[in-house]
């Protein structure tokens, strides 16, 4: 390829009269491009390939150009790297280079971007008024959580018109997840939007049709019903139908996720996550309004804003039958139930962080929620029923095994000593819990050491006596004793007896 310095020469000299054959011999150039010098107008002089002929590619083409576009359907964190598209091809035969590859790819996003330029490359700038929307993503970001990596998975929020983020990490993408980031989003903006702006999660949508007609989760319109949001969905991968929150988590992945974060807990992870997306919109400057802050702008948006009456009642609630051993499996983990409930159906509530269990309106468990697996989670009140009856499973039944008890009762277990005997005198204070309540229990037994004696009945008597009814608070006085008629004295009748004994 000639470069312009030549160009300009061989058409100055052949415009003089110089032959181009003597032009040729001096710059030992080709007649034939000396004269695609001299027509080239304005001495543009550009080689152009007509034919690629591709001779390792060739046989290859159809496979690659298959690669290529499974590889741009996939979501950004799925996509294959050329590197390893060429080794998809290397195992298949191909004995090309990686670097043809790299050039074919090239030329063919070029050549698929002038085919379908007009719905990939351009776009319409969006303009939100306060209060009006929100945005709503999901992300998948690494940390270290008490010593080992986790794949957290982080739910974005961000208000349309001020930009102001919400992010907070879940151990999991489920429903119930969903809906604590809302309420927790909500109240960290002070209020909630008329419309949220969605992807077509499943958590969310249960039916996609053509153009924007969806059939949303019943839960979840529910949750929209309660906070009076108006949920719209998302184009099949349209993206950009959603650009904000599109744009924060690759933002919000490198300005908070990198490097690696290590916290103790998630709570501490989240608690440092939500004070970050303050300062974050105490420092951001507003893409629009550039002499405001983020944080500046979500002030003047909060007055637009719907006000939150409450939080949701964000539950997933699924139906486990209990077990003989008063347990009920749920997300691979097993939990104890009342034992009054053994062996009956019951209903399981899910929230993001506790599961509640009920056997129609009564509340029979409640507990932390475990996401690891293969865990039991005892609570050994809810055996109590069960111990009462069969005081010797005190010393090896699982349920029992570490029990952290109140102060006083610990205490009596060591004054008691050890022993069936006193398993079985300790387990009688125990069952007085079912009749009387933890807090009267506590406090009998309380009183009972106070004075020294470690006795069960010695407390099963305080307990009865405070179960007696109250004694009359009013004094009585000799003024309350007096009778109404007082008898009259009249010894007469003693006369009278005796004349009628002397008669008989």
């Amino acid at each position: 390829m000639l470069v312009l310095e030549t160009v300009v020469r061989i058409r100055r000299e052949y415009a003089g009269g110089k032959a181009i054959k003597a032009i040729a011999r001096d710059l030992h150039v080709s007649r034939k491009v000396i004269r695609k010098a001299i027509r080239a107008p304005e001495g543009a002089f550009d080689y152009r390939r007509k034919v690629q002929p591709l001779p390792r590619i060739g046989p290859f083409q159809d496979r690659l150009d298959g690669l290529l576009e499974e590889n741009e359907l996939r979501g950004r964190r799925d996509r294959l790297r050329m590197t390893r598209i060429h080794d998809l091809l290397v195992r298949e035969g191909f004995e090309g280079s990686y670097d043809a590859v790299r050039r074919y790819a090239a030329r063919w996003k070029v050549e698929r971007r002038r085919d379908f330029g007009d719905g990939t490359t351009a776009f319409i700038p969006m303009l939100f008024q306060p209060g009006e929307a929100y945005q709503f993503d999901w992300s998948h970001e690494d940390v270290e959580i008490a010593g080992k990596p986790m794949r957290v998975k982080v739910a974005h929020m961000r208000l349309c018109a001020s930009r102001a983020v919400y992010v907070r990490a879940y151990p999991r993408e489920t429903q119930e997840m969903l809906f604590d980031a809302h309420a927790r989003g909500f109240a960290f903006f002070g209020g909630v939007p008329r419309r949220g702006i969605y992807d077509n999660m499943k958590t969310a949508v249960t039916s996609v049709f053509s153009g924007k007609d969806r059939v949303f989760n019943r839960r979840f319109l529910i949750m929209a019903d309660h906070y009076m949001v108006e949920p719209t969905a998302c184009s099949p991968a349209a993206g950009w139908e959603k650009g904000q929150v599109e744009n924060q988590v690759q933002t919000i992945r490198g300005r908070f996720f990198q490097p690696r974060l290590r916290f103790a807990s998630l709570e501490e992870l989240n608690g440092w996550l939500e004070a970050e997306c303050r300062r974050w919109a105490e420092r951001q400057a507003h893409p629009e309004q550039g002499d405001q802050t983020v944080a500046q702008m979500l002030e003047i948006e909060r007055p637009a804003l719907q006000s939150m009456l409450g939080p949701f009642d964000g539950f997933n609630e699924s139906e486990h039958g209990v077990s003989g051993t008063c347990l009920i499996s749920y997300d691979r983990n097993r939990y104890s139930v009342l034992s009054t409930v053994a062996r009956r159906t019951v209903q399981v509530r899910a929230y993001a962080d506790r599961i509640v269990v009920r056997c129609g309106d009564e509340v029979v468990a409640e507990h932390p929620r475990f996401f690891g697996r293969n865990r039991t989670i005892y609570d050994p009140w809810h055996y109590l029923p069960v111990l009462a009856r069969k005081p010797g499973a005190l010393r090896n039944g699982a349920p029992f095994q570490g029990w952290e008890l109140p102060p006083a009762l610990a205490r009596l277990r060591r004054k008691l000593g050890n022993g069936d005997d006193a398993d079985r005198r300790f387990v009688r204070v125990l069952a007085a819990v079912l009749t009387d309540g933890l807090e009267l229990v506590e406090a009998a037994v309380r009183e009972a050491l106070a004075t020294g004696t470690a006795s069960d009945d010695l407390i099963l008597n305080i307990l009865a006596r405070r179960r007696e009814p109250p004694r009359p608070l009013t004094i009585v006085t000799s003024e309350d004793n007096a009778l109404r008629h007082p008898p009259i004295a009249d010894s007469a009748r003693y006369d009278q007896l005796r004349n009628f004994n002397a008669a008989a």
